[in-house]
């Protein structure tokens, strides 16, 4: 609601000032809070901003089939649950020691969370938000486990920062854990349509493709040395993107080809963080010089640079479903919707 101030138009002094009280009141009434109002009018309106529990940083955010949005409370242990429609949220604790990274929404529907903390990959029921833990190994202790994915056979693979990745068999609980090329740096980790595997390597630059079977990786060197491949997502065709932080471009890779391509994002100093290819195979990236999301069309190769709501956001995830892109802004306690149907502004 818009209120014109020229209908509130004094013949006095002292009229004008009632008459402004009178603005005031009929504006706060029609938002229901001023504040909110105010905060409102100082974001891009195609942004929804949700506010989670102080001291939550969230990390990474998965949106579940039910409408639900999970998030790792990384700062408190903890695993957060919002419902958009109502701003409820659920706060589950995790288990003392807790450092929670990264979180998917597995086939079984449940939350599966890569817990660097408590060194375990842990499973929350979506229904009765029971814990289930899957420590690592004794002798993988202090993987600082990051990103996880499941392929098509329902089994889960992991990354640890300090130089592995790994596979766990819900069903049996079996595990088996490998070492990665150049030690650490596994990040990132995606799964093609075809079921083929890739992770990124940040500490190592280079995106890794793993064998299934035995466990090991080959080595794919992107064009662009010590680029700080960070995450990675792979597109309906099979091509892999990546973020490439060091060098602030994004890439992707062709298995069909064995080819590579690169973009710089736009502006000064970009770092590209999270990567997300939504369901039009829009490739979208969190750019920390800018403090922006970029959306970045690959047909046409242009981009759209669109600011955050809040300064120093820190988005180090997203993911999305059709029409939307959530991001995780760690150092705001914020989580933040996308309606990525209505992109277009800040084109450059």
């Amino acid at each position: 609601m818009l209120i014109h101030l020229t209908n509130c138009a004094p013949r006095s002094t002292a009229r004008f000032v009632i008459a402004l009280m009178i603005c005031a009141s009929a504006f706060a009434m029609s938002t229901g809070n001023l504040g909110l109002a105010q905060a409102q009018a100082q974001q891009p309106s195609s942004f929804e901003s949700f506010v989670v529990p102080a001291g939550s940083a969230p990390h990474d955010v998965a949106p579940a089939h039910d409408g639900t949005v999970w998030y790792t409370a990384q700062a408190r242990g903890a695993l957060g649950r919002l419902d958009p429609r109502s701003g409820k949220i659920d706060t589950i604790a995790l288990g003392t020691g807790s450092a929670p990274h990264g979180v998917i929404v597995g086939p079984d529907g449940a939350a599966w969370v890569t817990d660097g903390g408590q060194n375990a990959i842990v499973r929350i029921d979506p229904k009765t938000l029971a814990v289930t833990r899957f420590p690592l190994p004794k002798d993988r202790s202090d993987a600082n486990l990051n990103t996880a994915v499941f392929d098509q056979q329902g089994h889960l693979w992991f990354t640890g920062q300090s130089g592995v990745y790994g596979e766990l068999d819900p069903q049996s609980g079996r595990m088996r854990v490998f070492d990665a090329p150049r030690g650490a740096g596994p990040y990132g980790i995606c799964v093609t349509r075809t079921g083929d595997l890739y992770f990124a390597s940040l500490a190592g630059s280079y995106l890794g493709r793993i064998d299934r079977t035995t466990g090991a990786a080959q080595i794919i060197e992107p064009p662009t040395a010590n680029q700080g491949a960070r995450r990675v997502w792979a597109d309906s065709s099979g091509r892999v993107w990546i973020s490439e932080w060091n060098a602030g471009k994004v890439g992707v890779f062709d298995p069909a080809t064995d080819q590579w391509r690169e973009w710089r994002l736009p502006g000064n100093g970009p770092h590209a963080y999270a990567i997300f290819v939504d369901d039009e195979d829009i490739v979208w990236l969190s750019e920390w010089s800018a403090n922006a999301l970029v959306r970045f069309d690959p047909r046409t190769e242009r981009f759209d640079v669109l600011p955050l709501p809040r300064d120093h956001a820190n988005v180090r995830q997203m993911m999305g479903r059709p029409g939307e892109v959530w991001l995780s802004e760690s150092a705001t306690d914020h989580l933040l919707l996308y309606r990525s149907r209505a992109a277009g502004a800040g084109r450059q």
